[in-house]
């Protein structure tokens, strides 16, 4: 009885381990051309935050819901699994975060700075 129910309780936890991962993927920004990267809200390409670019890629209403926001900063932006990404400085990094010396801490995320600002047209 007690190995039945450690072997239910074993696939449950990878059950919902799979599913965490499923969604995590799911998540992840994604690149649906050369120099531009959508996630589930905006697209962005090497200038930052385009209400173009998001219709296009994700659609009317998700477009409109951008330029609803209204004037904002399209250069700095953090996309939906947290990686933040500067254009004037054009690096994306883990995370928006500052140092004690007032300047971005966060590790530069190769990847997507290399989707967003080393693309070739």
């Amino acid at each position: 009885m007690v190995n039945k129910l450690l072997v239910v309780m074993a696939l449950s936890v990878g059950a919902l381990s799979a599913d965490a991962v499923g969604n995590t993927m799911k998540n992840n920004p994604r690149s649906p051309t050369a120099g531009v990267v959508c996630d589930v809200y905006f697209c962005a390409n090497d200038k930052g935050v385009s209400a173009e670019l998001t219709t296009q890629y994700l659609g009317k209403k998700k477009g409109e819901r951008l330029t609803a926001q209204g004037d904002f900063d399209h250069s700095a932006f953090t996309f939906s699994n947290g990686v933040f990404c500067d254009s004037t400085e054009r690096l994306c990094r883990k995370d928006r975060y500052f140092g004690v010396d007032g300047k971005r801490s966060g590790k530069i995320d190769e990847h997507y700075t290399e989707l967003l600002y080393t693309h070739k047209p």
